[in-house]
């Protein structure tokens, strides 16, 4: 007789799928997550459990998923370590083949200790190869031990005998960048510029702020860490001289009569994302006019590689294009329907017939899509070889975003492998007892394991695709997430979990084949060991100088971790000169985030008072390592020491020293303040100085020579091994010998 409680047939349910039922909250308490969350989170992830009998469903279900008789269409593994599958999935003393992709050929029987898991032997070369398994193929994801990192990258450079010094680069919001033609919003001619100059300076990497898809339709959200999709790009970034040269661009300018426009919005300090957004889009709308009339019709150069772009973007590509016809058509209907879970049935399916037949009545719109997002990949591409070809040795750094607007056509495009009806956030903690939940979306577990990790590793290599490294926002996320129930307060959530293993392992991968570093954003509560873990993998941390503390006083810097990326700050942190101003606090408690004090105590004035005793603590951080005169009191909160502060990062142990270009021209506002949308300019503010001009400045120059003499008295990191020692990686830049799909 079974004797199982529903809701404790709900909480086992709940843990087979990755959800944490028991959590340790931010002061160490455990905490037990209600049923009613399990049940609702269960729901989003598919798993209908609101009565017994669905709930014996959804049991049945996952059972099978997880069975041990099954063989997943995709198993992760490292060179030269034994690869391990479930025993009862094949027969002990069975043949095996496995066919790499160099075109080698392994041929074994499996070996199986009693009670133990299958074993094949271990794989020496890096790649995705093919198992056969009497008449069943899968992907074998091996992965180099490490990922490419920052030496063999300036190796690559110099020479596999060179001294790797400690390097240095910039961090810009791409969308601040100015230069006069750009219409209201940095692109990435701006971008290329920057990154020329950067490099002939000694700057070693650009690190950018994410060039993901947004809304082409819907110009009013635009925070660049909640993209429509993070397959494709930003289209508002697309610079319309830049492939079909001035005088093309300014008869579409023309044709748009768009007027005076952009050279007003290029004015204005912060950017107007409703009015530079369409003002572009229609410049470029002209452009591709002009392109249909004269390039398609005599299949020049530009037609052909733009023909050969959408070949290879194929199905996602086109997917991507519909979706952004499709909800500009919504948007424009009498419902503004913006959500495609609100348009009609037959057009929330990206297979149904219903877009089929919307697309073939829209061809022309669709293909303005495709060739907004030819254009973007050509102007982003330029920039990385602009980075490259003036001596950067790893390039422009990509940032991957954590997760995608629901609403956008990530989610429509694969509505199986996303996770629906959650936002990805954070538990309550000591500075927000409210918790958060960002209204973003990201990949569903139990979809990646079924389907071989493929929406994963596209989006990987979406964002190697044009870059020498990437930034993974919260990386914390490769072993779980808090998610929330769509509408429900951030404290009613959960922990997922992630498979960690196969992540990793999939990353380092793809970093070995783009020969590319992985750097990921480790700030906040990290689980214990997962710093050293990364490590291991040669996947960089982030270290902040606000962060880098012991309790008791400022790390020197020297203390600082030789496996992690050093800066001053972030975008979602204040300046230097912000922070010594306290200008962070000062904008929290004018829109409304300090909470009051139960002893009626003002708690702005507190934290100013905190403030000023961390400001004299890490004033004595920068005498005692050198880097500000001693015997002399800290500077006053509006006389900030920004270079002192930039010789102290700049002389850490870290291997590379990103400096943002808002420390760099010693500004005091920060690009984005967390928690807040309207109430502060996020992801709006402009550079005063544009990038023609940006190092010619006489600060800035400064600036740069003393990050530049920080850096070369820096301590030297001890040689490392090479990333692998397999086979030479595919160039995955180049579209003949790009990766394989990782599915057989």
């Amino acid at each position: 007789m079974n004797t199982t409680r529903p809701a404790d047939a709900l909480a086992a349910l709940a843990a087979r799928v990755g959800f944490e039922v028991e959590w340790s909250d931010a002061q160490g308490m455990m905490r037990r997550v209600p049923d009613s969350t399990l049940a609702a989170l269960l729901e989003c992830a598919g798993l209908p459990c609101a009565t017994a009998a669905q709930l014996r469903h959804s049991a049945a279900a996952v059972n099978a998923e997880q069975s041990a008789r099954r063989l997943p269409p995709l198993i992760t593994a490292e060179c030269d370590h034994a690869i391990e599958l479930p025993a009862s999935a094949v027969r002990n003393g069975s043949r095996y083949r496995i066919e790499l992709e160099s075109g080698a050929l392994i041929d074994g029987r499996f070996t199986a200790p009693k009670g133990g898991p299958a074993l094949l032997a271990p794989v020496p070369e890096p790649g995705y190869h093919t198992l056969t398994v009497n008449d069943h193929q899968l992907t074998l994801a091996v992965a180099p031990p490490r990922c490419h990192t920052i030496a063999a990258a300036w190796r690559a450079r110099h020479g596999d005998a060179a001294r790797v010094p400690p390097l240095w680069g910039v961090a810009a919001q791409l969308y601040g960048l100015r230069r006069a033609g750009d219409g209201g919003i940095g692109d990435y001619t701006a971008l290329a510029t920057l990154a020329a100059d950067s490099a002939r300076h000694g700057a070693a990497a650009l690190a950018v702020s994410p060039t993901h898809a947004m809304f082409s339709a819907d110009p009013g959200h635009f925070s660049p860490y909640a993209p429509s999709s993070r397959l494709w790009l930003n289209v508002a970034h697309i610079d319309p001289a830049a492939r079909f040269g001035v005088e093309a661009a300014h008869a579409a300018s023309v044709a748009a009569s768009v007027g005076t426009l952009p050279t007003e919005l290029e004015a204005l300090p912060l950017i107007d994302w409703r009015r530079a957004v369409p003002s572009k889009l229609a410049v470029l709308r002209a452009l591709f006019d002009r392109f249909c009339a004269n390039d398609r019709e005599t299949n020049s150069p530009h037609a052909q590689a733009f023909d050969a772009f959408c070949e290879r973007g194929g199905e996602a590509l086109e997917d991507h294009a519909r979706f952004e016809a499709l909800q500009a058509a919504m948007l424009g209907g009498p419902e503004g329907l913006r959500h495609w879970r609100d348009w009609p049935a037959g057009l929330q399916d990206p297979r149904s017939a219903d877009v089929a037949t919307f697309a073939a009545g829209n061809r022309r719109e669709v293909d303005f899509h495709r060739f907004l997002q030819w254009l973007a990949a050509d102007g982003l591409q330029r920039a990385q070889q602009a980075a490259r070809d003036a001596g950067m040795a790893i390039g422009l750094v990509a940032d991957l975003a954590v997760g995608c607007d629901g609403a956008g056509s990530h989610g429509w495009s694969l509505p199986h492998d996303m996770l629906q009806r959650v936002s990805v956030g954070a538990p309550p903690d000591i500075f927000n007892q409210a918790g958060q939940s960002w209204g973003l979306t990201t990949f569903s577990p139990r979809a990646m394991h079924s389907n071989g990790f493929r929406a994963f590793i596209d989006m990987l290599r979406a964002a190697f695709a044009h870059a020498g490294g990437v930034r993974i926002d919260h990386i914390l996320g490769l072993r779980r997430l808090w998610l929330v129930p769509e509408g429900e307060s951030a404290r009613h959530g959960a922990y997922l979990r992630y498979p960690f293993d196969d992540l990793v392992r999939l990353i380092a991968l793809e970093s070995w084949r783009h020969r590319a570093i992985v750097i990921g954003e480790d700030l906040g509560t990290v689980p214990e060991g997962l710093r050293e873990r990364l490590a291991a993998h040669a996947l960089y941390g982030t270290r902040v100088l606000w962060f880098e503390h012991d309790g008791n006083a400022f790390l020197a810097p020297d203390r600082w971790d030789p496996n992690g990326v050093a800066t001053t700050t972030t975008h979602d942190l204040a300046t230097v000169a912000g922070w010594w101003r306290g200008s962070d606090i000062d904008w929290r408690n004018r829109i409304g985030q300090t909470l009051p004090r139960d002893d009626g105590r003002d708690p702005v004035a507190l934290e100013h008072e905190r403030r000023a005793y961390d400001r004299d603590g890490l004033w004595h951080a920068f005498q005692q390592a050198g880097c500000a005169p001693r015997d002399t009191p800290a500077p006053p909160p509006d006389a900030a020491p920004v270079d002192a502060a930039l010789r102290f990062v700049g002389a850490s142990a870290s291997p590379l020293f990103t400096c943002p270009l808002e420390d760099l021209l010693a500004l005091a506002d920060q690009p984005n303040l967390p928690g807040s949308i309207d109430e502060h300019p996020n992801w709006r503010r402009r550079l005063p100085l544009d990038v023609e001009t940006l190092y010619r400045d006489p600060a800035v120059a400064a600036r740069v020579q003393t990050i530049a003499d920080a850096r070369a008295a820096a301590p030297t990191r001890a040689d490392e091994p090479p990333p692998s020692a397999g086979a030479t990686p595919p160039d995955a830049s180049r579209p003949d010998t790009a990766p394989p799909s990782a599915m057989p």
